[in-house]
């Protein structure tokens, strides 16, 4: 059975790589050989997938933001529609990447509508979207829509979708992870020692206008707790050379590790994060954490003023339950000063912290129950079987 998966960015290729192992599990138990070629990256090829273009590094938010990848978007798009043309896989599962997933659905829809198209972790229309033109596209190609908001499910079936909540396979990946006291010890780090995780990038243009304000507030930070040290788990390795310099120039006491992301979520004691499904993970790693983004003023000018566009929250965390759990500092706002200010009224305030802790109890039972991407896996195998 062929399977084609597209989907790009960091957090896309996580996700496509644990559903990969799950239908890969479950298709050795029913005696079923599965051949799985993807958009994807290293994580998704790990898993056994036959990497078609890497998209993991194409990706960005925002309008001019999105400018650099519009060439390379539509390249990898043009060479994953020539792929399904000459090989029509059995079926395809779409994972997030709006804008070239968009073009693949309404290929396989116009071209090939005898092949089931799955959209695991839809775009998130249901937080901001302007119009319901692409909700309309996505329902339309769409044969079967695997939700992991409890919000994302209710929205797209309103509009029509044939959809599933399974869950959020976050969930699945807190089965094995180290607890505080190993990962302390794996990583060196005293148990006085105050260990502050940063996640500045994920994506290119986050280099520019995340991480100076975060480090700078960082700064701060360790000149006002001289016992704190930093960590800084490397999302791509493209990365590693800018941040080992931002590092020096701002002076920070501060370690990059490569591969540790789990270890230095169970040994932190605080976060200062960038928006997006790494709030999540911290969350459920019961860390404290200020979330900051920032886009281009003229994005933003843009969307303000023309789209006349807002959103309720940015972080995935405050999302779920649709209000604030953890602060954000969006654009004029993430400023070094008011993360700074942030951060020391967590780090200073335990009961601020215990709150914290207590919320993201209520947001995790909104989450799902564990096996999460076995039920995803099934579901799809369940179309294969019927086609």
């Amino acid at each position: 059975m062929r399977i084609f998966i597209s989907t790009g960015e960091v957090s896309g290729d996580l996700q496509g790589s644990l559903l990969i192992a799950a239908m890969q599990r479950q298709a050795a138990a029913a005696g079923l050989a599965l051949e799985i070629v993807a958009l994807g990256g290293e994580k998704m090829a790990k898993a056994g997938a036959t990497i078609l273009g890497n998209t993991s590094g194409i990706g960005s938010m925002g309008l001019l933001e999105s400018l650099p990848y519009v060439v390379p978007t539509l390249l990898v798009q043009r060479k994953a529609i020539a792929y399904l043309k000459q090989n029509p896989p059995d079926l395809v599962v779409l994972i997030d990447y709006m804008g070239p997933n968009l073009g693949i659905g309404t290929y396989m829809r116009q071209n090939l509508p005898d092949v089931p198209v799955v959209y695991y972790i839809a775009p998130q229309e249901w937080v901001w979207s302007m119009s319901l033109r692409n909700t309309s596209r996505i329902v339309g190609f769409t044969d079967k829509l695997l939700a992991i908001f409890p919000e994302e499910a209710r929205y797209y079936q309103e509009n029509g979708g044939n959809v599933s909540w399974v869950g959020h396979p976050l969930i699945d990946r807190m089965q094995d992870v180290p607890n505080r006291q190993a990962a302390r010890a794996e990583l060196g780090i005293a148990p006085e020692q105050i260990a502050i995780a940063l996640l500045p990038a994920s994506r290119q243009q986050e280099l520019k206008y995340l991480l100076p304000v975060i480090f700078q507030a960082a700064q701060t930070i360790q000149a006002k707790l001289p016992e704190a040290h930093f960590w800084i788990p490397l999302s791509l390795e493209s990365f590693k050379r800018p941040i080992e310099s931002a590092i020096q120039s701002y002076g920070l006491r501060a370690t990059i590790v490569s591969g540790q992301q789990k270890e230095v979520f169970a040994a932190a004691d605080f976060a200062i994060t960038k928006s997006g499904t790494v709030n999540l993970e911290l969350a459920l790693f019961n860390v404290p954490q200020v979330v900051v983004y920032r886009l281009n003023a003229v994005t933003v000018w843009i969307a303000r003023k023309i789209l006349k566009g807002s959103i309720p929250f940015a972080s995935p965390v405050n999302l779920v339950v649709m209000r604030e759990i953890v602060p954000e500092l969006l654009q004029e706002q993430a400023t070094p000063e008011n993360i700074t200010q942030a951060a020391m009224e967590i780090l200073l305030n335990p009961e601020r912290r215990r709150q914290t802790l207590t919320d993201y109890a209520e947001m995790r039972q909104c989450l799902g129950d564990t096996g999460v991407c076995d039920r995803a896996a099934q579901e799809i195998l369940q179309m294969l079987t019927e086609v």
